[in-house]
């Protein structure tokens, strides 16, 4: 049994850098309801730019974590 040690860490490499981008976008969506939130706690209307990151990020996160099941489950190839 050999182990391919550059292979190993190519998969680590990649792992560590997706699961920091997952968590930033995820925590850029959390401020996006953040904005949400205090524009209308000032009892100004909304803000729409709030919610629109909030739903992209939150967007992008569920497609990261949708990827990632196609590629675990091999009924889905």
């Amino acid at each position: 049994m050999s182990i391919d040690w550059t292979a190993l860490g190519q998969v680590t490499a990649v792992s560590i850098g997706v699961t920091v981008a997952v968590v930033v976008v995820f925590a850029l969506g959390v401020l996006g309801l953040a904005r949400f939130e205090g524009a209308r706690e000032e009892g100004g209307g909304t803000s729409a730019l709030g919610v629109t990151q909030a739903g992209l990020c939150f967007l992008a996160c569920a497609a990261v974590v949708a990827y990632g099941i196609y590629l675990i489950v091999p009924q889905f190839h």
